[in-house]
């Protein structure tokens, strides 16, 4: 499995921000800045993390970006699926023998034991500090 630059970009951003202190909002930029991603592409990433609940953006002077939810409450399989849609195996084998099948189910099994394991990571376990 490999996670797409969007997601990388994604858990980044959100480690970083989890570990300063106090959630104040933080401009994107100063984001983008402080994790070397460009900023124009960071934004794009922090707009499905908004729709998803797991940031709030606020406008104004003071406005930026915070956290929606405390650090431990957050899941690297939430902030990955909000950038990349559902975790699945998108493997489909073809062929009318059982092998089609048999290999689907181990797909399958494989896909869940990572959806478990992403559950299990909090981003406050990522958190830089």
């Amino acid at each position: 499995m490999r996670l797409t630059r969007a997601s990388q970009y994604a858990v980044h951003a959100l480690a970083y921000m989890a570990s300063l202190e106090g959630n104040r909002p933080m401009p994107s930029h100063l984001v983008a800045q402080a994790q070397g991603i460009p900023e124009r592409f960071l934004l794009k990433v922090l707009l499905p993390l908004v729709s998803a609940g797991v940031l709030r953006s606020l406008k104004g002077p003071n406005g930026g970006y915070q956290l929606a939810r405390s650090p431990r409450e957050i899941s690297l399989l939430e902030i990955v699926e909000a950038i990349d849609g559902p975790i699945r195996a998108p493997i489909s084998f073809e062929g009318n023998n059982g092998l089609a099948s048999r290999l689907e189910t181990i797909f399958g099994q494989a896909n869940e034991s990572v959806r478990r394991q992403f559950q299990k990571v909090r981003l406050s376990e990522l958190a830089t500090k």
